[in-house]
């Protein structure tokens, strides 16, 4: 299971890395616009175990008795992510996780997201059915992810699923949909 968590956390913080962001400062202008506190709470109560429950990724699977234990908490303070995620696990071996990244007091547009993730991807390839599209690709790890982003009350949200190499597109992207649905 920790392999999953690595990949996770080594996921998101490439995917911040790459797109080019830089850690953003505080300012005191009154001119600068702040986030409304119903947009922070919106994002911040993004819990993956809630957004795709066991029993959803049991049924993808065609496993029973899977259960869902909450990931470490992975808060990047170098470009402002903070991904929480939820590891679904079969007799205590993992089957996959859901991660959810939300880039509070950022400004971006979920399809510059996905895109930095294809460009800094060798052999990611595009899944169809994702409003700001979505991606997947097998890495040097064996694992497979699908992952897309979305907007969440005005904050930058990367959702994906990270599962072994034989997962397909097809298999994850019921499970994705279905978390950011609930998101």
């Amino acid at each position: 299971m920790r392999t999953f968590a690595v990949v996770l956390v080594a996921f998101a913080a490439l995917t911040a890395c790459s797109s080019g962001d830089k850690p953003t400062t505080a300012t005191s202008s009154p001119a600068a616009p702040k986030p409304s506190p119903s947009a922070n709470a919106a994002a911040a109560s993004l819990d993956p175990c809630k957004l795709l429950p066991a029993a959803a990724v049991s049924k993808a699977l065609f496993l029973d008795n899977l259960t869902a234990v909450p990931g470490p908490v992975q808060d990047n303070a170098a470009n402002g992510g903070k991904a929480r995620s939820c590891e679904y696990q079969l007799d205590g071996k993992a089957a996959g996780a859901l991660a959810v990244t939300r880039y509070e007091g950022k400004q971006g547009k979920p399809a510059e997201m996905v895109a930095s993730i294809k460009k800094a991807k060798p052999g990611a390839k595009d899944v169809a059915g994702f409003a700001d599209g979505a991606i997947y690709y097998v890495d040097e790890q064996k694992t497979a992810t699908l992952a897309t982003a979305e907007l969440v009350g005005g904050t930058p949200v990367l959702v994906n699923y990270t599962g072994p190499a034989k997962m397909t597109p097809e298999q994850m992207a019921p499970l994705v949909k279905q978390a950011v649905d609930a998101s």
